[in-house]
């Protein structure tokens, strides 16, 4: 069976954006986010696609949106709910030969997410930083830390930050 991950940077204040933009810019989680997302189905909301601009490469990328109107490049896959995200992305792992989907945003498609998601893969940023989107609140009884690496912070990154594995208890 396919497990479906939630991989998120996410700021002490529980920030996740601003605007259309990260609000932060941290190398070491971008490396960690293609290495944790290469290979597989990518899951998100419609803003986050147009956000990121275009297909991410070595990826299946399953667009969820109800505009019916949206308009996709060829090899992005859309859908009309969180459900048939799952279906999809269920296939696309299968035809791939992994056995993770990856929802990777926004804050609505996390929300729906959560309850059915079996890891959190965080990058934790150490800093509260303005943002107008966040990471939905959840049980932490519900989850388990399985890993941790950090603090960590490279010269040209704006904040400290810690990579957090997280598994359904």
């Amino acid at each position: 069976m396919t497990e479906l991950i939630l991989v998120a940077a996410v700021a002490e204040n529980g920030v996740i954006g601003r605007g259309e933009e990260l609000p932060w810019r941290i190398s070491g989680d971008l490396k960690r986010f293609r290495a944790i997302t290469w290979g597989k189905p990518i899951l998100m909301g419609r803003r986050t696609f147009e956000s990121i601009g275009k297909p991410l490469p070595g990826r299946t990328s399953i667009v969820i949106t109800r505009d019916t109107s949206f308009a996709a490049p060829d090899d992005v896959l859309v859908v009309p709910s969180l459900p048939a995200a799952l279906d999809r992305g269920g296939l696309e792992a299968e035809r791939l030969g992994v056995d993770e989907m990856v929802v990777i945003g926004g804050a609505q498609i996390y929300a729906q997410a959560l309850p059915r998601a079996a890891r959190l893969r965080f990058t934790e940023v150490h800093g509260t930083p303005e943002g107008d989107v966040h990471f939905p609140a959840f049980d932490r009884a519900q989850w388990r830390e399985v890993s941790r690496e950090g603090p960590i912070q490279g010269e040209k990154d704006e904040y400290a930050f810690s990579f957090v594995d997280y598994e359904r208890a």
